[in-house]
């Protein structure tokens, strides 16, 4: 713990570690109010991307929760600036949400349903058929396919829901086409979080609640990596994985010093 408090830097998840859908988990308060009481950069990561750094500031207010939207980075503002430097002034046919559209928007991708050079994918609640058979159809003309990230599932108050990767299969299943992933693990998402705190990866430390997003992005970039269970994963679960997390805790209130 010693060494993980003495890190410069921290990347955080969001859902499962921060909040737990409209409610901040306990701690949460209190390892924030360390984090500025001891001068630490800090930026909550997350592979969701259907809200604005905007809307998430929001929604951690209404929960009682006061940060600047600069302390969030989202899986749809990663997927934008690869395409902007990919492929500037692109086109793209888009099945997602308001943060995603936004995004794109901000670095001058152009939507398009006729002829797009890229299908981009991220999570939301207006999927339909019709969506699904227009991706496919324009991946089958040549269209390159993008997910904003990997995640399969997403946990609610409610219980499990589909994430970006389940909304994708159908389309990959269909035309033999791999998305290309770019959120986390991708080490192009970490890699932007480090540049935006501005310090190395060996001050840095990656709290998170999956073994298969947040630990392993955090292991690839040579970040200290925590583990916590107030998401989707347990302590026995971890057993399952080849690699580990140097600390598990159950919320990231046990960081704060006394």
């Amino acid at each position: 713990m010693d060494l993980l408090r003495s890190k410069k830097g921290f990347i955080c998840d969001m859902d499962g570690v921060i909040y737990q859908g409209d409610h901040l988990i306990p701690g949460v308060k209190e390892f924030v109010d360390w984090l500025y009481r001891e001068k630490k950069e800090f930026l909550f990561l997350t592979n969701g991307s259907g809200k604005t750094p905007k809307e998430l500031q929001k929604k951690l207010e209404r929960m009682g929760l006061e940060i600047n939207e600069s302390h969030i980075y989202t899986s749809a503002l990663a997927t934008a600036k690869f395409l902007s430097r990919q492929n500037p002034g692109c086109t793209a046919y888009v099945i997602g949400d308001p943060g995603l559209h936004n995004a794109l928007h901000d670095v001058s991708i152009t939507l398009n349903d006729i002829n797009p050079e890229y299908v981009v994918i991220g999570e939301t609640i207006n999927y339909t058929y019709d969506k699904i058979c227009r991706a496919i159809h324009h991946v089958f003309k040549g269209a390159k396919l993008i997910g904003t990230n990997s995640d399969i599932t997403g946990i609610t108050e409610h219980g499990i829901i589909p994430a970006c990767r389940a909304l994708l299969a159908p389309i990959e299943a269909s035309t033999g086409k791999k998305a290309y992933y770019v959120g986390k693990p991708n080490p192009l998402m970490m890699r932007t979080g480090l540049k935006i705190l501005g310090i190395h990866s060996a001050e840095t430390a990656m709290i998170g609640d999956r073994m298969d997003t947040d630990i392993i992005a955090g292991i690839e970039s040579g970040l200290d990596t925590v583990l916590v269970l107030s998401g989707v994963t347990t302590r026995e679960a971890v057993e399952k994985y080849p690699y580990r997390p140097r600390l598990v805790l159950n919320s990231v209130g046990e960081i704060p010093s006394e």
